[in-house]
């Protein structure tokens, strides 16, 4: 249990689909900025529950699977591993990462739906849908390709434009085919789903946005939106043999022995069920976190995810949830990210197009990659990623400027001070105005990353880290050593502070770095968050502590690696 005044966080972020290695968008859209916040909370001294899990039914999976020549379970199992594999090798701190595969999820899908069925928010219908003559069986909606009726895009899904994002009913793409077969015998069958009775919450779910005023204004438009459009009943079953059963206490329901639920209705509720697989690990009590009767009042829910999710979780997952008259907890806190582009145009697993996270970590190191996205993270606006802006930003910030800074002071302590902490004097108003305007950088990194706005605690970042250059410049101790030793020291016992000072607020986003840097500065254990309100904010280090110059922390990106990737990755 938490101490009185700690905060108890519980974080989201949207799950990535199982289909395949993800790409930069996906990391920099919800995964990233999810754990940079998740990093700082935990140095602030919150409780911070971090859960994720791949999103694993649904057509994606199954279309995978048929291309890999697995079953989608042994898929599914084999890129579980694989993405796991990466996101740790990114750093990202999990305390849990799940598969929306899992019997908890199961579980809990089939409850959740026998709730909102009690209080009639699911009822069967007949509806429309594409039939695939030549595959004898009715088509899901991304077993559908068409024209979309709206944009005119040749490839649309039968559930998403990939161009417009405009949300799509299969039966209303033009020139429909199968993606299994490509065949374009197809029809319109009549055949039965449950759908979830949305426009019957149209007034529950707006007074809860309307209250939900910590939302960013992304967040918050979308959900409008969707409002203001009226909010439309949905299927929330498919024709599909890889889900979670149309089932409750093991009996199947009549008449949906070949259909499972929607990917879109049992993903989300997989947060809780990866939190109940980390409960069941003996990691602690699921209940006090993801119900209110059980605990859950006090947690503060901050979900992360892509601009094109939000609807799902602004509006259908809170349906689920409120209409299944259980006291779940509902998100406080929903940061939604835009667009990272990929030289203009849209990352895109099914067209492999842009950097993935293998080839991104075979180039670079993890740090690399978040700084370069949490310093751009597309929060405004989309970003348009591209590899020459990635080597302005890693040469300038972290090589030039942190790297410079961090390997000169602790080289001249290395080589004039014997690699020990110089003792103390007087300090002059170089010091007190540098401390001062450190001091000030820091409470505003605090402030922009409780606020979640992550280009703007990463330019804080940059400038303090430029302030302790300029402090080196200024203080100028390998002259001072030739006059006046004791004022050397002094200089280099507040760069070594500021180095610490500078590596503490840059762990959220570049752990690796930071590890190296504290190590080489005799710091071990845990780090907390550098308060500029103690009075050993800048004179941390003990004297005569071990100092060692790190290892060269970030290598500059040359232009014949940015030509060498240009060529490999189809740039540009």
């Amino acid at each position: 249990m938490s101490s009185p005044s700690q905060c108890r966080i519980l974080i989201t972020s949207a799950l990535p689909y199982i289909n395949g290695v993800k790409h930069l968008g996906n990391l920099a859209g919800s995964m990233l900025p999810a754990d940079v916040y998740a990093r700082f909370m935990r140095m602030k001294g919150e409780d911070v529950l971090y859960i994720c899990a791949t999103d694993e039914h649904g057509t994606p999976a199954e279309l995978a699977a048929h291309e890999d020549g697995l079953s989608p379970a042994d898929y599914c199992a084999k890129l579980y591993d694989i993405q796991k594999s990466q996101y740790d090798r990114l750093d990202l701190s999990f305390d849990f990462f799940g598969r929306s595969s899992c019997p908890q999820n199961h579980e809990l899908t089939q409850l959740l739906a026998h709730h909102l069925e009690q209080n009639g928010l699911i009822e069967e219908r007949a509806s429309n849908q594409v039939y695939s003559i030549d595959d004898g069986r009715f088509l899901p909606d991304r077993y559908v390709e068409g024209e979309c009726p709206h944009c005119g895009f040749e490839r649309a899904r039968g559930d998403q434009c990939d161009s417009c994002s405009r949300l799509l009913d299969p039966v209303d793409l033009k020139n429909p085919r199968s993606r299994i077969s490509g065949s374009t015998n197809v029809e319109i069958r009549e055949t039965s789903h449950l759908f979830l009775r949305q426009s019957q919450m149209q007034e529950k779910i707006r007074a809860w946005v309307e209250a939900a005023t910590e939302w960013p204004p992304l967040a918050r438009s979308i959900a409008f939106k969707w409002l203001d459009e009226g909010l439309q009943d949905r299927a929330i079953t498919r024709d599909l043999s890889w889900g979670v059963p149309v089932a409750y206490q093991g009996k199947v329901r009549p008449g949906f022995e070949n259909k499972v639920f929607y990917v879109w209705f049992d993903a989300p509720i997989a947060y809780i069920a990866a939190t109940k697989q980390w409960s069941d690990a003996g990691k602690g009590d699921w209940e006090a976190w993801w119900r209110r009767d059980k605990g859950a009042e006090d947690v503060t829910y901050v979900e992360f995810m892509g601009k094109d999710n939000v609807a799902f979780h602004a509006v259908s997952f809170p349906v689920t949830l409120i209409g299944s008259g259980e006291p779940w907890k509902l998100v406080d806190k929903l940061k939604a990210m835009n667009w990272v582009n990929w030289y203009g145009s849209k990352f895109s697993t099914s067209e492999h197009r842009g950097i993935f996270l293998d080839d991104a970590l075979e180039i670079l190191p993890s740090d690399a990659w978040r700084w370069h996205l949490t310093a751009n993270a597309p929060e405004s606006s989309d970003f348009s990623f591209t590899l020459e802006g990635l080597q302005s930003s890693v040469n300038a910030d972290l090589a030039n400027v942190l790297g410079n800074f961090v390997n000169r002071v602790a080289k001249f302590c290395a080589s004039r001070f014997d690699g020990k902490v110089p003792e103390g004097g007087d300090l002059t108003a170089l010091e007190t105005d540098c401390a001062k305007r450190v001091g000030e950088l820091v409470a505003e990194i605090d402030r922009e990353l409780e606020a979640m706005n992550f280009r703007k605690s990463a330019a804080a970042m940059r400038a303090l880290w430029v302030a302790g250059n300029e402090y080196m410049q200024a203080s100028e101790p390998w002259k001072a050593m030739k006059t006046d030793p004791v004022r050397a020291g002094v200089a280099v016992r507040f760069a070594l502070n500021l180095a610490r000072v500078s590596a503490l607020v840059g762990a959220p986003v570049i752990p690796a770095a930071t590890a190296k840097i504290l190590q080489a500065l005799g710091e071990i254990g845990v780090a907390s968050w550098p308060d500029p309100s103690d009075g050993a904010f800048l004179d941390a280090l003990p004297t005569g502590q071990a100092v060692a110059a790190p290892d060269i922390l970030f290598r500059q990106i040359e232009d014949a690696d940015v030509e060498t990737w240009r060529v490999r990755f189809s740039a540009g």
